[in-house]
């Protein structure tokens, strides 16, 4: 289907969607407006795949729920977007648009208890050998993997990022944080390389869409790239890559700040480039270092400083 037609699809039911909130469940207005949200986003993913609303599956909520609680999203926003999604296809299915709600039996997972796995350089190897760069997107997710393992962005940064957020001369990318926080963030030659060469061999002969020019990372129907998109061909490349370990787009930040700390890296400096508001969020890493952990105890603890 022809994404302009698609698109349009999508806005006919969530105008129609608005009015059964406002008039037929007559919610608040901000409670009706945190559901178009959410179904702004499930729409954003169904785009991508080509799914008309109709044709989202159960799967597809599950997969896009899993994300979320990859990247650490409060378990109440969660239990909101299951619940907007169950609203939204109720509405289909009283209008004799479908038969099944496929949001009915949707159960939220459980919040992780442990820290994503840490990739090694080799995993990291592995996961982009498994792109076909002679393709643009094989090229451009394999340059996302670069950045986001050589920067520590949180993926939301990543897919936000835009194309002045990049200083060349400095070496560095200006990044927008959790409440539009600013940060400079150094970023190597290669992985700076590699940027600038997607940027103008790859996506300089894309179409892309009005509104959607200044983004870096373009997706193929030109628009700028969802978290949940990134998410999905990291989990195919690390299957693909033969890779058993728990692996989310948060394990590639999780393993830059894990290499810096075991390297011996100043916790300080590197609180600033994950853009942590505070110091104890960074401490979590000195815990996965037996190294740090021996120098610890051998500076601070009486016995080992008499021996």
């Amino acid at each position: 289907m022809d994404d302009d037609i698609l698109m349009k699809r999508w806005r006919e039911m969530e105008r129609e969607f608005e009015t059964h909130l406002r008039l037929e469940r007559g919610l608040s207005v901000n409670t009706a407006t945190a559901y178009l949200s959410d179904i702004a986003h499930l729409e954003r993913y169904a785009v991508e795949k080509g799914y008309k609303p109709e044709e989202v599956q159960t799967r597809d909520i599950e997969s896009l729920i899993a994300e979320l609680n990859e990247l650490d999203i409060a378990a109440t926003t969660q239990s909101r977007f299951v619940s907007a999604f169950r609203s939204f296809y109720k509405m289909m299915i009283v209008d004799d648009r479908m038969k099944e709600n496929p949001a009915e039996f949707v159960t939220l997972p459980k919040r992780p208890k442990h820290l994503p796995d840490i990739l090694t350089d080799e995993d990291i190897g592995a996961i982009q050998a498994t792109f076909d760069r002679s393709t643009a997107d094989g090229e451009r997710n394999y340059v996302i993997i670069e950045v986001l393992y050589g920067c520590g962005l949180r993926v939301s940064e990543l897919v936000t990022m835009k194309l002045g957020n990049i200083y060349d001369e400095e070496e560095c990318l200006r990044i927008f944080g959790k409440g539009d926080k600013e940060r400079w963030v150094p970023i190597n030659k290669r992985a700076l390389e590699l940027l600038e060469m997607y940027i103008h061999n790859v996506r300089s002969h894309q179409n892309i869409k009005k509104g959607e020019e200044n983004y870096v990372f373009i997706s193929r129907l030109g628009r700028h790239l969802s978290r949940n998109f990134v998410f999905m061909f990291l989990q195919d490349a690390v299957k693909k890559a033969g890779i058993k370990k728990h692996v989310s787009p948060h394990s590639l930040r999780h393993s830059f700040a894990t290499e810096l700390v075991n390297g011996g890296a100043d916790l300080r400096a590197v609180q600033e480039m994950l853009g942590h508001a505070h110091l104890a969020t960074t401490e979590i890493y000195t815990h996965l270092s037996p190294g740090y952990l021996r120098e610890t105890i051998e500076t601070y603890h009486p016995h080992y400083k008499r021996n």
